[in-house]
């Protein structure tokens, strides 16, 4: 309707086979009388052609049959290696639902001519993989995706992959180098914390605290509980970052309280964190529980807050773990007997460690474990009976000593006496009597390396989620029985000690049944199925995240170009 369009050099230039092609309107009146025509509602505006169907693109495909709507159409869903050339052998044998291309013109309204067969297409996408179908005339036709899709196109495989990383305490980098030596694909890195932080540590955090919340009811029924803590650093030294700090209950040997801190909120001090972990366990358990006796190592500032006089968890009976007792009298005793005249020492140690065990075992009361422990004073010396009492065991034979008595008065039974008799360690008696073991303690901590091993590194929001993983872990499975063979006898192992070069034999277990998982997961999906909006561009961190009090290093690095 424009002078300018008669001339040739105005009309640009376009190009037809593109998919979505519009061609450009002209239109000239050409003399005709444009005044008189009649004006038309859209409503009564009456077309000569039938409408065609409107084209099949990625959200009307087939593919959409699998889309994820509830916690069911995924979780505890089985799935399989599957290779491509196998995949397009398949293909190659099958034949589509649609025998010609579906495509219509959008302007004109004529359909595609294309028919079968048609050419398809292998797309690796994440852990999966799209097969698209396209006519000789390069219309997609069809679509299928190896895996079921949430909304906003994230595949289901690919959000589980990254669930379960977590869920089994795998290290992300270790499984895509699994993966790219298998030649698979894999969930990018950035889409996979992201999924973490935004999925993953609510819901396991919560299930966690539902957990716990079980334990503790039972627990209230009880007059007065005892209880065994000890903390674990990420790294070994005065390097780590964190600290975990684990309270079992000593009858059940469930975990009642877990608590991970970082060292920027103690100051950028690490040794200091075991203590203020072991204030923040002690806060939030004795609204809960009648504690009447807390176990843990010899730390002294511990024995400081639990001091029954000056302490401020005075009231509470603070016992010692027996182990790391006999660990520190150990070391007494080796490191003084390495002098030359108190080699004597060294060949009575065990002894003398063994005879440690058995009074803290035995004796009821104060008095009579110093009466009992200071009886090896005498029984080092080959004198079994005195003034004040007597040796406990049967009379000893000759030959039934391998090493040398020691002689009363000499050097060596001098020392053994400072270290036996020492002041300061007979008033640690009554941390001893009660006979107490960490035991379980050192093996959780133990198992949790399987969820936060050392040498990888963590925001403390992840890491808490994963040392509450392991406690989760710990707590469904404490209770299992022997594994039994084919005939229902129990199954043993051997082990061997290096160090006391003997062998041993233990009961093995029932394998683990892992029986939680899949109500996490369901919380995780449930949790993006809910959420209403696709996965965040980066992850996030919560107000009360260390990282906003600043870096760990207490030096600003220089920018990398200086380093460099």
């Amino acid at each position: 309707m424009d002078d300018s369009w008669n001339d040739p050099g105005n009309v640009k230039v376009e190009d037809s086979s593109d998919e979505d092609f519009v061609p450009s309107l002209h239109l000239r009146t050409v003399g005709a009388k444009m005044d008189n025509l009649e004006e038309l509602t859209v409503d009564e505006a009456v077309l000569d052609f039938d409408m065609p169907d409107p084209s099949p693109d990625l959200d009307t495909l087939p593919d959409d049959q699998t889309r994820v709507e509830t916690e069911d159409d995924l979780i505890g869903k089985k799935a399989n290696i599957t290779y491509n050339d196998n995949l397009l052998s398949l293909v190659s044998c099958l034949r589509l639902p649609v025998q010609n291309c579906k495509y219509v013109d959008k302007v004109s309204g004529a359909s595609c001519p294309g028919v079968q067969p048609f050419r398809v297409d292998l797309k690796p996408r994440g852990t999966g993989v799209v097969l698209y179908w396209y006519c000789t005339y390069n219309h997609l036709v069809w679509s299928w995706n190896s895996q079921p899709t949430l909304r906003f196109k994230m595949q289901g495989g690919d959000f589980m992959l990254s669930t379960n990383i977590l869920l089994s305490g795998n290290d992300y980098r270790e499984v895509a180098l699994m993966f790219k030596f298998m030649e698979m694909g894999m969930v990018s890195e950035s889409t996979f914390f992201r999924i973490q932080d935004s999925y993953c540590k609510g819901p396991i955090l919560k299930y966690w605290e539902k957990t716990r919340a079980e334990v503790i009811q039972r627990l209230r029924q009880k007059e007065g509980v005892v209880l065994l803590s000890d903390g674990r650093m990420d790294s070994p030294g005065h390097c780590a970052n964190f600290c975990t700090y684990t309270t079992i209950e000593q009858e059940s040997r469930d975990i009642v309280y877990i608590d991970s801190i970082d060292k920027r909120m103690c100051g950028g001090d690490s040794v200091v964190m075991e203590r203020e972990c072991f204030c923040r366990s002690m806060d939030a358990l004795l609204p809960d529980l009648k504690i009447k006796e807390m176990v843990t190592d010899d730390h002294p500032e511990i024995s400081a807050l639990l001091h029954p006089e000056q302490g401020k968890y005075k009231g509470i009976q603070h016992s010692v773990d027996i182990w790391h007792a006999a660990k520190s009298l150990s070391k007494k005793m080796r490191q003084a007997g390495t002098e030359k005249k108190q080699k004597e020492i060294l060949l009575w140690s065990q002894d003398i460690l063994n005879h440690f065990w058995y009074c803290s075992k035995q004796a009821k009361t104060e008095e009579h474990f110093k009466m009992m422990w200071a009886g090896v004073m005498h029984h080092v010396c080959n004198k079994h009976s005195w003034d004040a009492g007597s040796c406990e065991h049967e009379p000893l034979a000759d030959d039934s000593q391998d090493k040398p008595w020691m002689t009363p008065g000499s050097e060596a039974h001098q020392v053994l006496a400072g270290i036996v008799l020492e002041k300061q360690w007979l008033t640690q008696v009554k941390k001893f009597i009660n006979f107490r073991s960490t035991s379980d303690l050192e093996s959780f901590q133990n198992h949790v390396m399987m969820y936060t091993a050392k040498r990888m590194s963590y925001t403390l929001d992840i890491y808490k989620a994963r040392t509450c993983l392991a406690a989760i872990d710990y707590n469904k499975h404490n209770r299992r029985g022997p594994a039994r063979n084919k005939d229902g006898h129990k199954m043993y192992r051997k082990s061997y000690n290096k160090k006391t070069t003997t062998w041993s034999v233990y009961t093995m277990k029932e394998k683990k049944s892992y029986s939680y998982i899949p109500e996490i997961q369901r919380a995780i999906l449930s949790m993006r199925l809910r959420s209403g909006k696709g996965l965040p561009r980066r992850a996030t961190t919560s107000p009360d995240d260390p990282e906003h009090l600043g870096l760990i290093a207490p030096v600003e690095s220089s920018p990398t170009s200086e380093l460099v």
